[in-house]
């Protein structure tokens, strides 16, 4: 049964890999940085840089209530697929997404609400493994 299981670091290394690449194929944009946090049927998501060079070019040219509207657009329509791709990897049912972006520091930030917490293995069946590793 634990054979299948993750540490929760490695289940957020994971999901902090695939956000970066989802953004990375959909929008054409590499973030310089995602972080994902999971706490109590939750997750945090921090993606650093995520200002795609169009909202760039507009906020350059003094555009930014239209920039934030290609940002809110951008996040509505790219947020039923990140749903999905978070549920296949936590493979738990996602049944909220909280999300803002703040231009001028370019950091977008979201809370994903689960139906219940991801099974990962515990730090005690961790130490566990190692020592019988060992």
């Amino acid at each position: 049964m634990t054979d299948n299981l993750v540490t929760r670091g490695q289940l957020e290394r994971e999901l902090s890999q695939k956000v970066q690449a989802f953004y990375r194929s959909h929008l054409g944009h590499q973030p310089s940085k995602v972080t994902c946090q999971l706490f109590s049927g939750k997750v945090a998501i921090i993606i650093e840089d995520s200002i795609t060079s169009a909202e760039q070019i507009l906020l350059d040219k003094g555009k930014e209530d239209l920039a934030q509207k290609v940002r809110s657009n951008l996040d509505n329509a790219i947020q039923p697929e990140l749903k999905q791709l978070i549920e296949e990897i936590v493979k738990v049912e996602v049944i909220d997404i909280l999300s803002d972006a703040t231009l001028e520091t370019g950091r977008t930030g979201m809370i994903l609400i689960l139906n219940k917490d991801p099974e990962i293995l515990s730090p005690e069946k961790t130490s566990k493994l190692k020592k019988i590793n060992e």
